[in-house]
């Protein structure tokens, strides 16, 4: 697990970070389980995205970080400032084949922000390889050499409500 208190942060701003809305029982039962989330970025209006793309994630204490392309609707969203997103926890497959089945999973809103340092990404490198063992061989090399080039970003979504 990534823990903040290496992110520079002051005592005050480390028990302010903990205290993320609580996600009811049945989603962190659902977070504990899978290995995907389905993001869908909010526009300046609310309403969700066309981007509903499920992706691998892993846990620091109540936030989710996600790695993914610096060029994708993820990271171009909270680029111009659309730092909401609704989250769908569960496996459903490629979301555009789900057929909106994905929509069916615990869902949440929250806050999403970029997250460059340094101990930050060393840490969520190392979860995500203890949460995804089988890819991880393929997958640890081009998240690294994109997260050094910035070709890839690290995005965390604090849960803000339901």
């Amino acid at each position: 697990m990534v823990s903040l208190a290496d992110d520079g942060l002051s005592r005050r701003r480390f028990l302010r970070a903990d205290q993320a809305f609580a996600l009811p029982d049945a989603t962190r039962a659902a977070l504990e389980k899978s290995p995907l989330i389905y993001l869908s970025p909010l526009r300046s209006d609310g309403s969700e995205s066309q981007c509903h793309g499920e992706v691998w994630y892993v846990r620091d204490r109540a936030d989710l970080l996600v790695v993914t392309a610096a060029d994708g609707w993820k990271a171009l969203a909270v680029g111009r400032g659309l730092d909401r997103a609704r989250s769908w926890v569960g496996d459903f497959g490629v979301w555009k084949k789900s057929k909106g089945r994905f929509k069916t999973g615990p869902s949440f809103l929250a806050k999403a922000r970029f997250d460059a340092a340094e101990s930050v990404i060393d840490a969520a490198l190392a979860a995500f390889g203890t949460k995804y063992p089988d890819e991880w061989d393929k997958w640890e090399p081009r998240f690294r050499k994109g997260l050094n080039d910035g070709s890839r970003v690290l995005i965390r979504y604090r849960p803000t409500g339901a």
